[in-house]
């Protein structure tokens, strides 16, 4: 049994070898500041893959580059998830801009205006139903009851985008 030790492997490593090394973390560098994974992770791997069987001539020499590139990831890795634990993302990964209601942006409808309201149901809440409030359809939620088509109701409780109605008295 013959025993290589890693130094003696990287003496016989030719410039095919470290061409495809720097590649490959060269690209997995840069897909880990960029967004989803795509071209160059894929391409990153598969050059690494390369420099594995380009330089390795038995499968020790391969198991030891493959554990050599492992550590060498993780310790990338480690690296990225540091700066993100620091807050130092490039600019592609944040999100700088906030939207705000003074801004003009609404995730959600407010529906507030619409709080003792009364309105005409255009379909049976079986409990769920929509009502006509002043030309405005909007679907509303009973408090477990039917409620007729053309039945009047008015609204008794608004959270969120879920309005509650009741018939009217």
């Amino acid at each position: 049994m013959v025993k290589i030790t890693f130094i003696e492997l990287l003496v016989n490593v030719s410039w095919i070898s470290i061409t495809l090394f720097i590649i490959g973390i060269g690209l997995l560098v840069v897909e880990m500041f960029e967004p989803g994974f795509g071209f160059f992770g894929i391409f990153g791997i598969i050059s690494l893959i390369g420099c594995i069987f380009v330089t390795a001539s038995t499968v020790a020499e391969g198991i030891m580059l493959t554990a050599f590139f492992f550590v060498i990831v993780l310790i990338m890795l480690g690296i990225f998830l540091f700066m993100v634990s620091k807050g130092k993302l490039p600019g592609k990964l944040v999100l700088k801009d906030a939207e705000s209601r003074d801004d003009g942006y609404s995730g959600t409808l407010d529906l507030n205006e619409y709080m003792g309201k009364a309105g005409v149901v255009l379909s049976t809440c079986r409990p769920v139903g929509n009502v006509d409030f002043d030309g405005v359809k909007l679907e509303v939620v009973s408090l477990g009851e039917f409620i007729e088509k053309g039945t009047a109701v008015e609204v008794i409780e608004v959270e969120g985008n879920r309005v509650v109605v009741k018939p009217k008295e």
